[in-house]
């Protein structure tokens, strides 16, 4: 019996799709119904590993077995290519960004086609090509047209590594996404996308993904966009006013039911009066730059201690006329509300840690259920529900009646008003670097602000730059800049900020619909295609690219350009796949191919190969060319074969959890490809059967494609692996049945398997003397009658608690399954020790049986 040889047979039907165009899809479709599968495209880093592939061979299941089922599949691939890497390297590799990403994207382009995967690569495009960015460049201007973009100062997030500004989302721990260096605040003129004014649909969109989306994600970005309804009043002072707010301080809350128990006011370290503050009072400026040099995520001010500067000034309480005193503190941020708090300490963490440190009086007002009045607080804030005193005039309420009566007072007394507010801020796009997509504007010294005109578009980046010094090369370039005013014609200058790339990955699934359209969106193709059916990526992106895209397709709807607000109906979240890592002595890490394990009796320990060094074996970790705990796809090709490859990283965990690397996993599924092929290579049409045997091996086949199909549809990819290995092994021991019998089960399993190891399902299904590919081939269906259960597993429950289970022939009578329920040795057990006795026995057919007992 001859061996499956990957190496011939992979790159022979690679072959033979390519030589058919096998996954080119024409713009409008062939008339089939529509299916857009996408992953989350890749940035061009050099190599891909095999934890970037789990990403695409799952999108490559779901694309195959959809394209067996009767769709047009859209199925894509390009490069989100702009970013700071590039830059990084052209300043430590001497290379220009340009060159060092289309070689990157050659190299990964090679890499991701020896994965056989079903890309239509006519479709491809770079973010960092001028025909790509031009179009970006295009409905930029028409949403400045349309007022969702405009430039003002603000403070933003800087990071001093990258030397660019960063947006919220960006800010992971208090430090930049990419660099890892400890963010700063800096006040810069900066373009934003105008994100806000769509959070509420933003918010109540998320109710039509629930059951499509991940519930962490939905929850993610619910939380992340903040909406809040609450009082926002304003303080009258007690004294003087200060110049910066002469009218009062205004304050937001969510509490306002709390207000009997404030006991201190708070304004964030960048409030107007802390400004004015600092430039009167060297004091206040070193205090104020010590909160900014502590960590601008809200994780980080929820960790460092709190501290606060008294400012003198005092206000006073709306309702009951106490004089409360000002403090500016490190744990309030400008960006929430208005910038300025009531610290109520007994019922926020936050508040209480500040004023056991300042000796500040802490007065509860919210008392839990069976509290007397003498309740308190020690150190930790009651944030529970209960019932409201020590408050005058709301005693007795519950928390959100005080908030209808605490804000209706206000109202009436004309302090303030109800309102609603977003922890979403708008999204500023500004990045002072040279590789991003250059902003299409104007500045003229005469008209401001002027837009690019389209027949100019597009602003295409320089290739001569330098990066021989900080900054951005775009400011300090000698002619590019340097630009007469389309509208005045006077010598002005272009935009030299160019835009973050997550506005790149904003809009991209759009463009896939037709990525040679003369304008950004083609409307035909996208209202054919659009949305994406089912999305792949990481749940990293959650609160990033994920909230960006939903925001953009929005903007770009109401700007006529497409017409789909939610970009993506169906999400998946992905696991990564880790690998153990392993460190010499110096530090350095060593990748696993260098490395040799031994297993001595349960001890392991490692060695370099190439130095004989012993090494360190650390954590088990994500995939990271850093840590070198990478593996490559060209060694599972040259040792294992494609398939084998593919099979292991969709079958050893849940698609959504982590599933670990091993040489013994892929090894495994390299066995189980053989044992397929064998099975097709013994095929023989003219063996006689048994009638039984038949019957029995025809059950299994469609149990086999039922349950594989239902893996599938379900994402539940190793649950349909696993029935796929068990299904071959029921073939191997079914050796009585005949040619026709086992013809339908190999035929079944050859395009079962398809969507798993396709080169390996071309070659059996060949095997069978089936013409064209399998690829084409119809997928199976299964005959409800041939595919149902003979038995069926029945808990058995005593008083509502499952006590045991019996295995029961389908359909069985109540009286035989009463009789095996009262037999089973735990049931015995149970009521033995439990000196009870069965009072009645209730079955509910071929589902479950009941005891009463008494």
């Amino acid at each position: 019996m001859a061996r499956y040889e990957p190496k011939i047979t992979e790159p022979r039907q690679q072959a033979r799709w390519q030589a058919a165009d096998a996954f080119s899809m024409p713009t409008a479709g062939t008339g089939r119904p529509k299916y857009y599968v996408l992953e989350m495209f890749p940035y061009p880093s050099g190599n891909i590993h095999m934890g970037h592939a789990r990403n695409y061979v799952m999108g490559d299941v779901v694309a195959r077995s959809k394209r067996a089922q009767g769709f047009d599949v859209l199925h894509p691939m390009g490069w989100d290519a702009f970013g700071m890497p590039a830059e990084n390297a052209a300043m430590e590799r001497g290379v220009h960004p340009g060159d060092w990403t289309w070689a990157n994207i050659a190299t990964m382009r090679e890499q991701l086609k020896l994965l056989g995967l079903s890309l239509d690569w006519s479709r491809e495009f770079a973010t960092c090509d001028p025909a790509y960015y031009g179009q970006q460049q295009a409905w930029f201007l028409e949403l400045y047209k349309r007022g969702l973009v405009y430039r003002k100062d603000g403070v933003v997030n800087w990071d001093p590594v990258d030397n660019t500004v960063l947006a919220n989302e960006q800010v992971i721990d208090g430090k930049g996404w990419r660099s890892g260096a400890v963010v700063e605040k800096r006040k810069l003129n900066q373009w934003f996308l105008r994100i806000t004014q769509y959070a509420d649909d933003l918010i109540d969109g998320l109710g039509t993904l629930e059951g499509r989306w991940p519930d962490k994600v939905r929850l993610m970005q619910e939380n992340w966009i903040g909406r809040s309804k609450g009082l926002q009043m304003t303080f009258a002072w007690a004294g003087a006013a200060p110049a910066a707010a002469p009218d009062g301080l205004e304050i937001y809350t969510t509490r306002p039911d709390t207000l009997f128990g404030a006991s201190f006011m708070g304004i964030a370290p960048d409030h107007p009066i802390a400004r004015a503050m600092a430039e009167a009072d060297p004091q206040v400026a070193a205090f104020v730059a010590e909160c900014r040099a502590g960590g601008t995520s809200t994780a980080d001010i929820e960790q460092a201690e709190k501290i606060g500067w008294n400012t003198g000034l005092k206000v006073v309480h709306p309702f009951d006329g106490r004089e409360i005193s000002v403090w500016i503190a490190n744990f309030i941020l400008s960006e929430y509300g208005t910038g300025a708090i009531f610290g109520c300490p007994a019922h926020d963490q936050r508040d209480l840690d500040f004023a056991r440190k300042y000796d500040l009086p802490v007065l509860p007002v919210v008392r839990p259920e069976g509290a007397g009045d003498d309740f308190a607080v020690a150190n930790e804030a009651y944030v529970g529900p209960g019932t409201l005193f020590n408050s005058k005039f709301l005693d007795g309420l519950s928390i959100e009646a005080g908030k209808v009566e605490a804000i209706g007072r206000i109202e009436i007394a004309g302090q303030g008003e109800g309102a609603t507010i977003y922890r979403l801020r708008d999204w500023g796009v500004s990045r002072q670097r040279y590789w991003g997509c250059p902003i299409p504007i104007i500045h003229c010294p005469a008209c401001g602000v002027v837009p690019v005109p389209a027949d100019r578009l597009p602003v295409v980046l320089p290739h001569d730059v330098t990066f021989d010094v900080p900054g951005n090369p775009l400011a300090r370039h000698p002619t590019w800049k340097h630009v007469a005013c389309p509208a005045c014609g006077v010598a002005a200058t272009r935009e030299t900020d160019t835009l973050d790339t997550f506005v790149d990955s904003s809009w991209y699934f759009a463009r896939f619909t037709d990525p040679a359209a003369a304008e950004p969106i083609s409307r035909a193709a996208a209202d054919h295609w659009l949305p994406v059916d089912q999305y792949i990526g990481g749940v990293e992106h959650a609160v990033l690219h994920l909230l960006y895209a939903r925001f953009i397709s929005r903007a770009l709807s109401d700007a006529g350009l497409m017409n789909v607000r939610e970009p993506f109906a169906g999400l998946f979240t992905q696991g990564m796949v880790v690998h153990e890592t392993y460190r010499r002595a110096d530090g350095q890490w060593v990748e696993p191919t260098d490395v040799d394990l031994v297993n001595d009796g349960g001890n392991r320990s490692a060695r370099q190969i190439s130095t004989g060094e012993v090494l360190t074996i650390g954590d088990i970790e994500k995939m990271s060319k850093s840590k070198k705990n990478v593996v490559a796809p060209q060694q599972i090709v040259e040792s294992y074969g494609v398939d084998a490859g593919r099979l292991f990283v969709l079958s050893d965990s849940p698609p959504e959890r982590d599933v670990q690397w091993t040489t013994g996993g892929v090894e495994g599924a390299s066995r189980f490809v053989q044992r397929v092929w064998a099975e097709f290579d013994g095929f023989n049409p003219d063996r006689p059967g048994d009638a039984a045997a038949d019957t029995a091996l025809r059950r299994e086949t469609h149990k086999a494609i039922r349950a594989v199909t239902e893996g599938v549809e379900g994402f539940r990819f190793n649950s349909a692996i696993a029935k796929l290995y068990a299904f071959v092994a029921t073939v191997r021991t079914h050796d009585k049945a005949g040619g026709a019998a086992r013809r339908e089960a190999l035929s079944a399993l050859a395009r079962l398997v398809a969507p798993f190891t396709p080169h390996l399902a071309e070659e059996c299904w060949a095997r069978l003397g089936e013409t064209g590919l399998v690829l084409d081939a119809p997928w199976p269906l299964w005959d409800p009658a041939l595919a149902a259960d003979d038995e069926v597993v029945l808990p058995i429950q005593i008083s509502g608690k499952r006590r045991s289970e019996i295995t029961m022939p389908r359909g069985a009578a109540d009286a035989d399954v009463e009789a095996a329920a009262l037999a089973n040795p735990a049931i015995q057990a149970y009521l033995s020790s439990n000196t009870v006795s069965v009072r009645k026995v209730i079955v509910v057919k071929d589902r479950i049986v009941n005891l009463v007992v008494g």
